[in-house]
């Protein structure tokens, strides 16, 4: 009997070692029950270093900054902490082009139409001011409930513009113009009044910055760029996916083959793999990943550094997936212990390497049914591996969000959108992340602006961050 026991707990430990994540959430300090719903990563103190922001809805909104091996709160501003709202989307870009990203705050205290508090563009310039406080753009303010926020650079100069997807209510795009923050979605006539879930913004269709919202109890809206204007391609290109309901998506590219496709979840029905195929879209998920389930936000990402990309669909109140995209397109489920999480009450999600070892880490924030603290977990891999991190930056000196980078190899040319946000409610770091494959070459990067221009880079050597500017 003593021996049976001991080979069930071998088999049973090396099981648990074979666990694809490790759950590291003991390293955030203070992690409390809260409800949080939308997290972004930015440099938003200015400190060189990247941070986690997390929403709280009736909690403060934290910065979470890696110190000494532990993620800490490291907020004492009032303005950001912001309890007495409902934040629930952000998303971080350089709206004043001083270099810096700002960082925008949605917040929904109903669930459809007009809400009373309004929502925060925070700028950290030597004190935190709410730039939408500013008698000059009390006009302006959002008091829509909205879901999620996305940075849009749509004349590829740098200058970045934020569209909020509204629920109940007309679409924002706001941009400064004279200083001032001014809603220019009537003049694009993008101001459409839908139930507005989530939206990402990069090179889908154009040289430029095109937007695609998944929207619920309504059609998706998908914008080509046409000279810093935009026309609905939805339909015509097979995405509108009209009776269902859009929650969390992303950009990948699945064949690895240098190209951006569309990866959208929708709630309680079929979630979708739309591959661009010469500017048209087919959905060609698989039956396990079509699946439905009560999706929130979906990653892609290479969690364990082997050159190729996971996809990790955050659910509520039931287990989350994990899928892994093989060389010729196939997903193969991965299954999951740690970070299953079947009684999580998952509303956002977000990945980066924040303590620079790289191997990105993967926040998860709980909330809208009950109380739950933060999970954060990382793939469970030993060194040696090699990979790659590449950040590209705007004329301004600020993260080129939307900009697509593609590594270049002797195996694939592998295209990474620098997210703008917000899948769902939330937004990645503004890093172009790879691990790279056994017998893999790296010959070159290319990155394609947010202007349609692109650079070639070489790179002559791994297992380090390149930052590139643009125009040097």
């Amino acid at each position: 009997m003593k021996l049976i026991s001991t080979i069930i707990f071998i088999l049973m430990s090396n099981f648990s070692s074979a666990d694809f994540f490790e759950d590291i959430s003991g390293s955030i300090k203070n992690n409390q029950k809260r409800l949080s719903y939308g997290i972004s990563v930015t440099d938003f103190n200015k400190d060189g270093k990247f941070e986690f922001i997390v929403t709280g809805f009736k909690f403060p909104n934290l910065i979470l900054s890696h110190k000494n091996g532990y993620l800490e709160n490291i907020n004492t501003n009032n303005l950001f902490a912001d309890q007495t709202r409902s934040t629930i989307g952000v998303a971080a870009c350089d709206i004043d082009n001083d270099g810096f990203e700002e960082l925008y705050f949605l917040n929904t205290d109903t669930y459809s139409g007009q809400k009373q508090f309004s929502d925060r563009l925070l700028d950290n310039n030597k004190n935190i001011i709410d730039l939408f406080q500013l008698d000059k753009n009390l006009r302006s303010l959002n008091l829509t409930a909205g879901r999620s926020v996305v940075c849009v650079d749509r004349n590829g100069d740098g200058k970045y513009g934020i569209y909020v997807a509204n629920y109940g209510g007309p679409t924002r795009f706001y941009e400064l113009k004279k200083g001032s923050i001014v809603d220019q979605a009537p003049l694009l006539k993008i101001n459409r009044i839908t139930g507005g879930r989530a939206v990402v913004a990069g090179h889908i269709l154009s040289n430029y910055m095109d937007i695609f919202a998944a929207n619920e109890r309504g059609p998706n809206f998908l914008y080509k760029n046409e000279n810093s204007t935009y026309k609905d391609v939805a339909k015509s290109l097979g995405v509108e996916d009209t009776f269902e309901n859009g929650r969390g998506t992303t950009l990948t590219d699945f064949l690895y083959r240098g190209k951006l496709d569309i990866v959208s979840g929708n709630w309680n029905g079929e979630h979708r793999i739309f591959l661009n195929n010469k500017n048209k879209f087919n959905d060609i998920a698989n039956s396990e990943f079509k699946i439905p389930s009560r999706v929130r936000t979906i990653i892609s990402a290479d969690f364990d550094n082997d050159g190729f990309d996971e996809i990790f669909v955050n659910n509520i109140g039931e287990p989350n997936k994990l899928f892994k995209i093989l060389s010729d397109g196939e997903l193969k489920q991965i299954q999951l212990s740690n970070g299953l999480e079947p009684l999580g009450l998952g509303t956002g999600a977000a990945v980066a390497d924040i303590d620079n070892d790289g191997i990105l880490e993967l926040l998860v924030s709980h909330g809208e049914s009950g109380l739950q603290p933060l999970s954060l977990y990382k793939a469970n891999i030993k060194k040696p591996f090699k990979f790659l991190r590449i950040l590209p930056k705007t004329t301004f000196d600020a993260p080129a969000r939307g900009a697509t980078v593609i590594l270049n190899t002797n195996i694939r040319n592998h295209a990474k959108t620098i997210d703008a946000g917000s899948g769902y409610l939330c937004q990645m770091e503004p890093v172009a992340h790879y691990g790279l494959r056994n017998g893999e070459k790296v010959n070159s990067v290319t990155i394609k602006w947010t202007d349609g221009s692109s650079d070639n880079f070489n790179i002559d050597e791994l297992n380090k961050t390149y930052i590139f500017r643009k125009g040097i």
